[in-house]
């Protein structure tokens, strides 16, 4: 049974149009089945054969680049022979990409060069198949890639070749030095390789666009925006947090008579003023550009979401339950990481079930109180689609618009006194029984229960700071200490 949404909601804490762009369920039809045992005998091998010697021939051109450079070299852009030795790896490249079952890569668009547009970003980012965009540009591209992957004996030398922009993970500074290098080059007039981003950070489904990051956009350079889609029936490209692996899906895509792809250059996105003092603004305006040449919706989440689905599943709740729109709850509701990965402890507290669903039963016992029509009212506060559940975005939700800002000094000194009779400084087990008797019908067990819960030093006693740590612990409480307070203030005024 539904239970009736009695407030209002902001719009613009609904729902997002795409719940979940992590996951990718691949569907296999019988065809594709019985395709996928007969090239996996016949053509796949030599694919692979191929792919791989194409691999080291890359790796080999790269090698002969980058030998016998001095310190100064390596500061500066390719030039010369070694960068002679690009057209070649751009078509070994091509060939490869060939081989994987990509015949014929649509190219649409005019191709910016260094010079008109430094920055060059794309989406939507779903699979490493992505990184074939870097062989169909003006010129070889530079990519943004952690310090540990350009350290590898093969990949980390074609990494290298790109003359990539270096992330330090445990460098503190890692995230300003980068901007600054990005900026540094984006500023060279055209000297540098143009620099390639995938803003997102992280695979989606293609079904959106989720949050970019303002990396790319801090420099206010202008950028080419790159669309690339892969508009095939059977999907074995896309790469998410939730789907087929990663060598599966090359596998899939190497038994494939063909696979298609596009790419689309749109037309180089110079900043305004206003832009180039803020990135994030900058950054979204950018992806609303992107979407609308891709016909998608665009949403709030980030790679944090990805981070909360990943502990949701080690708390072993559904991996959906830590998608939150993690950038929206960010603004509207000032919500970090931290604090999100905290709640959803605290939820998986609450729900102790795998459905990842808070019942109006399992929000009661969590707070040790019976069902009353002041917990029902909360709890419906809580549930903004009405579905007589509790997901964990409403439960964050919930604490930040209906709890939180209830859950100040002035209600907890309000309700210990209520409960403190006389004022002695301290609360007994009896007075507590009896207010929550007369407040909640809570019967003798259940008050019990809860004052031996908040009786941490067990001495017989609640003090004060006893009662504002567990109020600060289960702000849920807040909200019904206000809703009391409301209804005895109203009683003493029709009295009056």
């Amino acid at each position: 049974m539904k239970r009736p949404v009695v407030v209002p909601r902001q719009e613009s804490l609904m729902y997002p149009i795409v719940k979940n762009p992590f996951v990718h369920n691949l569907q296999f039809t019988t065809l594709d089945i019985v395709r996928i045992a007969i090239m996996s005998v016949t053509i796949a091998p030599v694919r692979l054969v191929s792919l791989s010697l194409l691999f080291g021939l890359a790796w080999l051109l790269a090698k002969i680049s980058l030998a016998w450079r001095t310190p100064e070299e390596k500061e500066k852009p390719l030039e010369g022979w070694r960068k002679f030795l690009m057209r070649p790896m751009i078509m070994v490249g091509r060939a490869g990409i060939f081989c994987t079952s990509f015949h014929n890569v649509k190219v649409k668009g005019h191709r910016s060069t260094a010079k008109e547009a430094p920055l060059l970003v794309v989406g939507p980012h779903s699979s490493f198949f992505d990184s074939l965009v870097l062989f169909y540009c003006w010129e070889f591209p530079s990519v943004v890639s952690k310090q540990e992957i350009s350290s590898l004996f093969v990949l980390g030398t074609l990494i290298e070749y790109t003359q990539p922009v270096l992330v330090k993970r445990e460098d503190p500074n890692s995230r300003t030095n980068t901007i600054k290098e990005i900026h540094r080059r984006a500023h060279s007039g055209g000297k540098w390789p143009q620099i390639i981003i995938f803003p997102e950070g992280t695979c989606t489904n293609r079904s959106c666009l989720i949050n970019f990051k303002s990396g790319a956009f801090y420099p206010g350079s202008p950028v080419q925006p790159i669309c690339i889609r892969y508009p095939n029936q059977f999907d074995t490209v896309t790469w998410t947090w939730e789907g087929p692996g990663a060598f599966a899906l090359l596998w899939y895509t190497l038994c494939q008579f063909h696979t298609k792809c596009e790419i689309e250059f749109l037309p180089v996105y110079t900043p305004s003023e206003e832009e180039k003092k803020d990135a994030a603004l900058f950054a979204a305006n950018v992806r609303a550009t992107m979407a609308k040449a891709l016909d998608i919706p665009v949403t709030d989440h980030s790679y944090d979401d990805c981070r909360l689905m990943q502990k949701a599943a080690k708390l072993k709740l559904p991996k959906a339950e830590g998608l939150v729109e993690f950038m929206k709850l960010n603004k509207k509701l000032g919500l970090n990481f931290d604090a999100a990965s905290e709640l959803l402890d605290r939820f998986y507290a609450i729900a102790k079930n795998r459905e990842g669903k808070v019942t109006y039963e399992q929000f009661a016992n969590y707070l040790h109180l019976p069902k009353s029509n002041a917990l029902e009212e909360v709890f419906s506060l809580y549930d903004r689609d009405g579905s007589g559940t509790i997901d964990f975005r409403e439960y964050a939700i919930g604490l930040s618009l209906v709890s939180s800002p209830e859950n100040t000094e002035e209600t907890i000194q309000f309700a210990f006194q209520l409960f403190d009779e006389g004022n002695k400084g301290y609360i007994t087990k009896p007075e507590l029984g009896q207010i929550l008797h007369n407040a909640f019908n809570m019967d003798g067990l259940d008050s019990d229960a809860l004052f031996d819960e908040v009786d941490v030093n067990q001495d017989g006693k609640i003090c004060f700071d006893e009662f504002s740590k567990h109020a600060m612990k289960k702000p849920e409480y807040a909200k019904l200490f206000k809703t009391y307070q409301d209804a005895k203030t109203n009683g003493h005024q029709k009295q009056e």
